[in-house]
């Protein structure tokens, strides 16, 4: 009888995470196949002879950490930053030793701090349920690293082994399920990718009263790589949104939009497409370019409801925003 064989255990970190983000943990390559810095030939020929190997730590460091910037490496080799598993610093004439385990501290990006809180809407032993601020990353990325729910989640409550469960646009605001227990992350992720959730959103918009709604806008919506905003593109549709109107005052409306399916900027693209950009979108219908610290007109696009049956326990769960779209709340102060 065949077994798979078992995954292996990661090798647990001896550095903890700062400010909410994990350290980097590097693997030296077997003999043969590491990278080489300072040397000729090919990997596998230079460095010491008969062992295929850099002929030093540094050197596959160097090679390996080629963005980090001149001086770098050197550096972070003299202030014992990178570790072992055990926790002693990589001293910095140390040999190259196929399949050593390190683990180091990237220097993190000057970001301009998102000044809206994030608050806890529900928290138990396996999930934890925020109400997250417009213009803050769900998770680290790009530019985008401790200024992100998940870091400063896991930084103040000090949860390090907190996940996402899903994500949320940078740019809208609203619920967002996150994953205490590591044991049960994967049900609740699977809920998302099976379309388990039913998610609501509250959008504002200018208001048409020659639009006929409800109705329910298919399409098919790519997102290129290099490009920062997604489009509708011609072929088989794969996004699904319901527009409903829930109430207007004059020429703005507020709407209550229903995803079935979870494309990048679905709901603002569906929405510019019936001719009603959400306000505030630098996306639709023209892109534009506000500065990164500019937090004076977020997209008025809010994540208002989360509803799904347990996956472990069985029970009903909703949870509801407590957030107000800023337009709704003061138009006159939005239009100035």
């Amino acid at each position: 009888m065949n077994r798979r064989p078992r995954r292996r255990r990661p090798t647990p970190s001896p550095l903890p995470q700062r400010l909410g983000i994990d350290p980097v943990h590097l693997k030296f390559p077997p003999a043969g196949t590491a990278g080489t810095a300072g040397t000729t030939g090919t990997a596998g020929t230079a460095g010491t002879a008969g062992t295929g190997c850099p002929p030093s730590a540094r050197s596959h460091l160097l090679a390996t950490l080629s963005a980090a910037g001149p001086g770098t490496v050197d550096r972070m080799l003299r202030t014992g930053a990178f570790v072992t598993a055990d926790g002693t610093p990589l001293a910095p004439d140390a040999p190259y030793t196929p399949g050593l385990d390190i683990w180091f501290h990237r220097d993190l990006p000057a970001e301009p701090p998102v000044p809206f809180a994030l608050q806890v809407v529900h928290r138990d032993d396996r999930i934890l349920v925020a109400d997250k601020p417009h213009f803050l990353a769900t998770t680290p990325r790009g530019s985008h690293i401790t200024q992100t729910a998940l870091a400063r989640l896991r930084h103040d409550l000090g949860i390090p082994a907190l996940s996402p469960a899903h994500r949320l646009d940078r740019l809208t605001a609203g619920l967002v399920l996150f994953v205490v227990d590591p044991s049960a992350r994967g049900a609740y992720q699977n809920l998302f990718r099976d379309r388990q959730v039913r998610k609501e959103y509250e959008a504002l918009a200018p208001y048409d009263p020659d639009l006929a709604l409800p109705r329910t806008v298919r399409s098919r919506i790519e997102k290129v790589p290099g490009i920062v905003a997604a489009r509708e593109v011609p072929g088989e549709p794969n996004s699904e949104s319901r527009i409903e109107l829930a109430e207007h005052r004059a020429d703005l409306a507020r709407y209550r939009l229903t995803p079935r399916t979870g494309r990048t900027h679905q709901l603002r693209v569906h929405m510019n497409a019936v001719g009603l950009p959400i306000l505030g979108d630098p996306y639709f219908p023209h892109l534009t370019d506000p500065a990164p610290d500019d937090f004076s007109r977020p997209l008025q696009l809010l994540a208002r409801t989360l509803e799904f049956t347990d996956p472990l326990t069985g029970a009903h769960r909703r949870f509801e925003s407590r957030r107000t779209l800023r337009a709704w709340a003061d138009p006159d102060g939005w239009a100035a």
